[in-house]
């Protein structure tokens, strides 16, 4: 009996040693969950950031040099190659990146229902809009230069500035702050400041045709990049490749008939690629790079990004401009860019707080 009493004794006090320590092993069990999660976290957010930095640095790069490809691939003031065989070479290599990008993904991880190219009807019928504004946009962007030369036609193509401001309230139903809007006004003001001629009384001298072509532009590449970006973050865990496939698909399909319509006795006579050089060449490259830039900054940022990415692209043109072409760097190009700087820093801070 004695026996026994010791050790329900000695059961009572293992019991309440257990109880006595449990409470501090759970809490510490708790904080490193906690701090694991925190950690996880951080990781996750500082690879976001890291990968919207670099997409977005890489559309502004790429961006500043297309103009200039454009202009540079002219012969004697024209195009000596087919403008729709060159847009649907641009989806083609578009389409021919994302499949090998694809490819990639399903060697490392399998094909999922996410990555997997196959889709519904109601998913792949949303592409061929998007697809046939991009085509018109892309091929006014070459006749435009027939109207305006570089300069004007960098300060033209910020109204898209507007356009997708509005659009994007339109079409995503997302507010946009006072100080947002004044950062759109602000930052069309500092890149036509950029770009004023001191020696001129006039900012821009364009006909009409350079004027109504350029509002078009605006309206196009507004609308379709909102809508796409609407189409993407639809399915956010749809892989960016096979929502970029898709779309170039339907791209290069309207491009083909752009082609029957407009180039086809021309093509049949001279063939698909007369009258490119190795200039045509890097910009079909650029395009392609450009395209697929602009799909991952809409897929981990947004299209204000890709807005703001082409307008700071203007400005490193000019920089560049002083080493390759002896631009000279007035007081309004400085004006301009400390405007375009201030208007990003107000776009960032101007954003809307969720209510709690």
């Amino acid at each position: 009996m004695e026996y026994r009493r010791v050790k329900d004794q000695e059961s009572f006090d293992a019991l309440s040693q257990k109880d006595i320590e449990s409470p501090g092993e759970r809490s510490l069990s708790s904080t490193s969950a906690t701090s694991s999660v925190s950690n996880a976290g951080a990781s996750k957010g500082k690879s976001s950031w890291k990968l919207k930095s670099i997409v977005t640095l890489a559309l502004t790069l790429l961006t500043s040099s297309q103009a200039i490809l454009i202009v540079w691939s002219k012969r004697a003031g024209k195009y000596e190659y087919s403008v729709t065989t060159a847009n649907f070479s641009v989806e083609a290599l578009k389409c021919l990146l994302s499949l090998i990008a694809l490819y990639r993904t399903w060697n490392s991880q399998g094909v999922t229902e996410d990555n997997r190219l196959s889709t519904s009807f109601d998913e792949v019928s949303l592409y061929p809009i998007p697809a046939i504004l991009y085509m018109v946009k892309n091929l006014l962007q070459y006749y435009i230069f027939a109207y305006v030369d570089a300069p004007a036609y960098q300060i033209l193509k910020n109204l898209n500035i507007i356009s997708t401001g509005v659009l994007y309230r339109i079409i995503l139903k997302k507010r946009l702050s006072e100080i947002q809007w004044s950062a759109f006004i602000l930052l069309c003001a500092g890149c036509t400041t950029a770009q004023l001629n001191p020696s001129s009384d006039h900012v821009l001298q364009t006909p009409i045709q350079g004027w109504l072509m350029a509002i078009v532009m605006a309206l196009l590449s507004g609308f379709a990049g909102v809508y796409t970006e609407a189409i993407i973050k639809k399915r956010p865990s749809r892989n960016i490749n096979v929502q970029n496939f898709w779309l170039y698909i339907f791209g290069m399909l309207f491009n083909l008939v752009a082609i029957c319509v407009q180039d086809f006795d021309a093509i049949m006579n001279k063939g698909f690629f007369h009258g490119y050089s190795f200039i045509t060449v890097l910009m079909i490259l650029n395009h392609a790079l450009s395209g697929i830039a602009v799909s991952m900054v809409m897929k981990y940022a947004d299209n204000i990004v890709k807005v703001y990415s082409t307008s700071v692209a203007m400005l490193l043109t000019a920089v560049v401009s002083v080493f390759l072409f002896g631009f000279h760097l007035s007081l309004a190009f400085f004006l301009g860019s400390t405007v375009v700087s201030v208007s990003v820093y107000l776009h960032s801070v101007g954003k809307l707080q969720p209510q709690k």
